[in-house]
């Protein structure tokens, strides 16, 4: 049976708005989750990824107050927040540093504004990985550069809405997940360079398919502590390599010659091999996919979830029950473990008339081999942040 998200509250977000601060919004922002289809721990390495917005989102609704206070109100938790410009604080419950965070960035960039009230509800899954939080910072940027005329363009709010995760809410997330929210495009996926941030839209022709997260519902406690080490290994294989390639600044630069040649640790070696194999699979994936041959880009898919698992080693085997299930499906073109590792989703490329069977399946071998409960969620590539008119 396919278990589905939960939809938005009955009422609209505007409603609630209303409901909560006696007053009928000025704007209402829609900001959505991401997936990435292939192209996973190479944005720190400044090579390339695969994202694309989804059809999960926030909706974010917003008025202008006169004086300096932030008043806050989550729809999904029924909690309010307040804080005020002039003295901005942690709020102890997580989902409104997200947003005080933006504020932040906007107001150490020099911008002006009032204070505003602001309410929020969306149907991302928590702990999916599916950037929820990015699309958060994203619906508040947007919202804020809208409302107060503030000036700035897409790629700007995208820099504001990463540095305030990093910088005030303490992830040092890479620039992949506000990109893909601020600049998604319906029906395609973005080639984003996370050196240069130039980007490229490529056509995702997938009749007949959909786009399916397996839902692990496991985070292991390793997934931060490894995540860490992982930049450090690639950052140890890089120093080594300039040695004698004094031209390489990072693994986008690197071949597999120069690994093989330069480094003798065979833990580094793994690491920097799966890296610059993932940035040549991107590259070749995104010709299969102008050529319209998802047959060869869902083996791409595979060969990465192969990677991430034998050289990267940041699966599990939760993760790895999931892909083996899917590789045994003939109407599974492509799957592969999707995110930082150690838990979260697997994402499949699956024909649509197979789906309810496929997922039963998997749901219950997952449930009497590992004793695990799967969640299943159906996406469609849909468009960026923006305004609900």
């Amino acid at each position: 049976m396919e278990v589905s998200l939960k939809p938005y509250p009955e009422k609209s977000i505007k409603e609630f708005f209303y409901d909560h601060f006696l007053k009928t919004p000025q704007l209402t922002i829609h900001s959505p989750g991401r997936i990435n289809l292939i192209g996973e721990h190479t944005d720190y390495n400044n090579g390339f990824v695969l994202p694309a917005a989804i059809n999960k989102a926030i909706e974010f609704s917003i008025s202008e107050r006169n004086d300096d206070l932030i008043e806050l109100f989550s729809v999904d938790k029924n909690q309010a927040f307040s804080t005020h410009i002039s003295r901005l604080n942690v709020s102890g419950l997580l989902w409104p540093d997200y947003i005080i965070g933006v504020v932040d960035e906007l107001l150490k960039a020099g911008y002006k504004f009032n204070g505003f009230s602001a309410a929020i509800t969306g149907n991302i899954p928590i702990g999916a990985g599916l950037s929820s939080s990015a699309a958060v910072e994203c619906a508040t940027i947007y919202a804020l550069n809208e409302l107060f005329d503030l000036k700035m363009d897409k790629m700007k709010m995208v820099k504001l809405a990463q540095k305030a995760e990093n910088n005030f809410v303490g992830v040092q997330c890479g620039i992949m997940d506000q990109f893909a929210s601020m600049m998604g495009k319906e029906n395609h996926v973005i080639k984003l360079d996370c050196r240069s941030l130039d980007y490229e839209y490529f056509p995702l022709s997938i009749k007949g398919y959909k786009i399916v997260l397996l839902d692990s519902q496991v985070k292991h406690s390793l997934a931060s502590s490894e995540y860490n080490t992982r930049r450090n290994e690639c950052s140890e294989g890089v120093r080594q390599i300039q040695n004698k390639y004094a031209a390489v600044q990072s693994l986008r630069d690197a071949t597999i010659e120069m690994v093989d040649e330069c480094i003798t640790d065979p833990v580094i070696k793994k690491r920097c091999r799966y890296i610059i194999e993932e940035n040549t699979r991107l590259l070749e994936g995104c010709k299969d996919l102008e050529r319209n041959d998802l047959e060869s880009f869902g083996k791409k898919m595979y060969q990465s979830h192969a990677g991430l698992r034998d050289l990267y080693e940041v699966s599990c085997k939760e993760l790895d029950f999931i892909e083996a299930e899917c590789a045994q499906e003939k109407d599974i073109i492509g799957a592969r473990m999707m995110g930082g590792g150690f838990g979260g989703c697997v994402i499949a490329i699956m024909k649509e008339k197979s789906i309810d069977a496929i997922t039963d399946r998997i749901m219950n071998e997952y449930k009497n081999k590992l004793g695990k409960e799967l969640k299943v969620y159906i996406t469609r590539i849909d468009s960026g942040t923006g305004l609900i008119q």
